[in-house]
């Protein structure tokens, strides 16, 4: 009989080139190509000139929308109602439970103003203010996830911000009643059933029937994250995301199956999506390259998790624990699965990771939909400076700083020498108006 081809690659710490492949296998670029910039530049330059006309326009040749003006391309609450009542009640109960869960983590996030008073009664402090108006891409048409709106939406509205604009493609008139039943759920104020790099500019800039927003969140295709990038200043944004990746450090223990799907789950999003499983029981290793054999064929997006672990999966022989907590800093994973005995051990050496799932039973497609934490995180080794989308990602904070007559004597000495010493006079002599002489 003859033996199968291996579907993802097999490394091992004590190769002599590990770290070279292990640095071809992370590697990624999510710039985009100059054709690509040029689209969205001009794409943002004809919003930007031509507004609502322009969104019409660019929705009937890049979405195939039969509509002639603005007024089509915007759902009501009514719409969004519609969309909820009418599911069948295992999703709307399904929805419900992973938007009150996701409300519920958030809501613990919220940060305080704060402030305290010097002897001298200079009052120092911080207040937090929501933004006025967030802006939610959503992918639409068949790649539609609901999940997405909630983890974006939610957020804003337990931050505060005043209006959540939301925008969904949809090509061909192809409108998902779940995304829309999120939005319900979400407290969505607008929807826009408006896509690409054309939405990303309608809400960084504005135009007569889309407002414009202060930070837009939310996943896309490469035009949607080149225009997102192109218009940052602008606007705030979230996050220029990568593929989708996964890490499992696995001690032997857990049923090689389990860990097969777990990394099915991100190999099925793109072909460049990853999986990776890092263990230091090799017989184990063999026996979840055996599972992943077996289930694979099983899978609806088969030939997409197929090509995803031939281009960046890989399993991993490390030495020990300890060289699996280095592998983790070194890749700095969006999900972190640790599938052993006790996760508590362990976690707190991990130093750079998006989301951490802890013990064998803690599967990441719980987190992608209903555990409560956010799914927006950081990809492709950001996770060493990065963290999850959350409430304050949706806040701005400001200093306050008001300072006593005694407090500005005493801090216009200091501000003067240190102002002379910069050669800016004028800050030197404001400060020394208020010294007591």
């Amino acid at each position: 009989m003859a033996q199968q081809a291996p579907i993802v690659a097999r490394l091992s710490t004590s190769d002599g080139d590990f770290t070279a492949r292990l640095s071809e296998l992370l590697a990624w670029e999510g710039v985009s190509d100059h054709q690509v910039q040029q689209t969205v530049s001009d794409i943002i330059t004809q919003v930007r000139e031509q507004g609502d006309e322009a969104l019409v326009e660019l929705s009937r040749r890049l979405d195939r929308l039969e509509v002639s003006s603005m007024s089509e391309l915007v759902l009501g609450p009514d719409r969004l109602q519609a969309a909820y009542d009418g599911l069948e009640s295992t999703q709307r109960d399904a929805l419900t439970t992973a938007a009150d869960r996701i409300r519920r983590y958030h809501e613990r996030q919220k940060p305080e103003s704060w402030q305290y008073t010097e002897a001298d009664g200079t009052v120092l402090g911080q207040k937090v203010t929501p933004l006025d108006r967030a802006g939610v891409y959503v992918p639409g048409g068949k790649a539609a996830y609901p999940s997405s709106v909630l983890m974006n939406a939610v957020p804003a509205k337990v931050a505060g911000v005043g209006e959540i604009v939301m925008v969904v493609p949809t090509p061909d008139g192809v409108v998902n009643d779940l995304v829309l039943a999120a939005a319900h759920l979400a407290g969505v104020d607008k929807v826009f059933t408006l896509g690409g790099a054309q939405a990303v500019a309608a809400l960084a800039y504005g135009t007569a029937s889309v407002p414009r927003v202060d930070k837009i969140v939310g996943p896309g295709n490469i035009y949607v994250a080149t225009a997102k990038r192109a218009v940052f200043g602008q606007v705030g944004i979230d996050m220029i995301a990568g593929p989708s990746e996964i890490l499992i450090v696995s001690d032997g223990k857990t049923d090689p199956e389990w860990l097969a799907m777990d990394l099915f789950s991100q190999a099925e999003h793109d072909e460049i999506a990853q999986a990776i499983l890092v263990s230091w029981d090799e017989q184990h290793l063999a026996e979840v390259e055996q599972a992943m054999q077996r289930l694979l064929p099983s899978l609806e997006r088969e030939e997409i998790a197929r090509a995803s672990l031939a281009n960046r999966g890989a399993l991993i022989a490390c030495r020990d624990e300890a060289e699996a907590i280095e592998l983790i800093n070194r890749i700095a994973p969006e999900h972190l699965e640790l599938s052993v005995e006790k996760p508590e051990l362990m976690v707190d050496q991990v130093r750079h990771a998006g989301a951490i799932f802890m013990g064998r039973h803690t599967a990441e497609a719980l987190g992608d939909y209903c555990a409560g934490p956010n799914h927006v995180l950081p990809t492709s080794g950001t996770a060493r400076f990065s963290s999850p989308l959350g409430v304050y990602d949706f806040q701005k904070r400001s200093s306050l700083i008001q300072c006593s007559p005694e407090g500005a004597s005493v801090l216009g000495e200091t501000a003067s020498v240190l102002a002379r010493g910069e050669s800016l006079t004028a800050h030197a002599r404001s400060a020394e108006y208020r010294i007591k002489r």
